[in-house]
């Protein structure tokens, strides 16, 4: 399975910053040094071009990201300080989702983003450490390039994915799914094609009955050629911002059921790793490997199930 990664994920910032920035090194740097399991290819993917970021954001707000006039305004919004290597992270993450999502479509059923899931971008403005929205950039790229039709997007972190709602409102080839802490950032949440809020609390059997039920109903809605999954280390029970109570078996199982969904219904799907703010950096990094494994453990079993048809 491709999972993809460049050093240019990690920006550098202030100490005592709360952004967890360590996790997407330490990440890679298991997935590296510590083989187990079905293979895992480390790729590094090209920034994502203008032409990708304009189908999404407006012209102005491209312009400001990418030669460092934001406002302070906008910056405090976002969260993170200006530096040079701002632009550069912010095109990367959204070029390797559009990988993912072209990998997964070529034929290899599932690839990963070992970042991502930036799902508070708008058209013209960046929020809670989001700058472009990287699902959105890569589904309009793979429609874009006739790779796909309809997307769905499963967006799984514990905050809501506002910016993806407000982009694909009114367009039925974008489905926006959200399932989220009800109480928790943003304050005013956007009306996507299938919102499901949950209380404070939530524990494994709630919330993955909650999927169960709801995850069905937005593949029908939906319609989609190919998905993509916000895996978000955030409703873990231990998160500083999360508000929810799943353990990490409780998320693992979460991620089971959107891949075993996305198999039976032989859908493309491009996974990013979203929010996580747990404590101990070490527990979001757990959380984010399971699902990195168990997603290169289905793609090794559809590789074996193609090749016994093949033969």
């Amino acid at each position: 399975m491709k999972a993809f990664y460049c050093h240019h994920f990690v920006l550098p910032l202030p100490p005592g910053h709360r952004f967890p920035m360590a996790k997407y090194r330490r990440l890679y740097e298991r997935l590296r040094d510590e083989p187990q399991g079905e293979p895992i290819e480390l790729l590094e993917p090209e920034p994502a071009s203008l032409e990708d970021l304009l189908r999404v954001h407006d012209a102005d707000y491209v312009r400001r990201v990418l030669d460092g006039t934001l406002s302070d305004t906008e910056l405090r919004r976002i969260g993170f300080p200006w530096s040079p290597a701002v632009p550069e992270r912010s095109r990367r993450v959204s070029g390797a989702t559009i990988a993912a999502l072209r990998a997964a479509i070529a034929g290899d059923g599932v690839a990963v983003n070992l970042a991502g899931g930036t799902h508070h971008a708008f058209a013209g403005r960046g929020g809670g450490y989001c700058i472009f929205n990287d699902s959105v950039v890569g589904a309009r790229h793979v429609q874009a390039h006739g790779l796909a039709r309809r997307v769905l997007v499963v967006d799984l972190d514990v905050h809501q994915g506002d910016g993806t709602a407000a982009l694909c409102r009114g367009d039925a080839s974008v489905f926006a799914f959200s399932m989220h802490a009800a109480r928790n950032y943003p304050a005013v949440k956007q009306d996507g094609d299938l919102d499901v809020a949950l209380p404070d609390g939530t524990d494994d059997a709630r919330y993955l009955d909650a999927l169960a039920a709801h995850l069905p109903r937005a593949i029908e809605d939906a319609r989609p050629d190919s998905v993509v999954y916000l895996a978000g280390a955030d409703p873990y029970a231990g998160d500083r911002l999360g508000h929810l109570a799943l353990s990490k078996a409780g998320l693992r199982e979460r991620d089971r059921q959107v891949l075993d969904a996305c198999r039976r219904h032989g859908l493309p799907l491009a996974i990013s790793m979203a929010g996580g703010y747990a404590e101990d950096v070490e527990d979001i990094v757990d959380i984010h490997e399971a699902t990195v494994r168990l997603a290169a453990r289905f793609a090794a079993a559809r590789g074996r199930r193609a090749a016994a048809q093949a033969g």
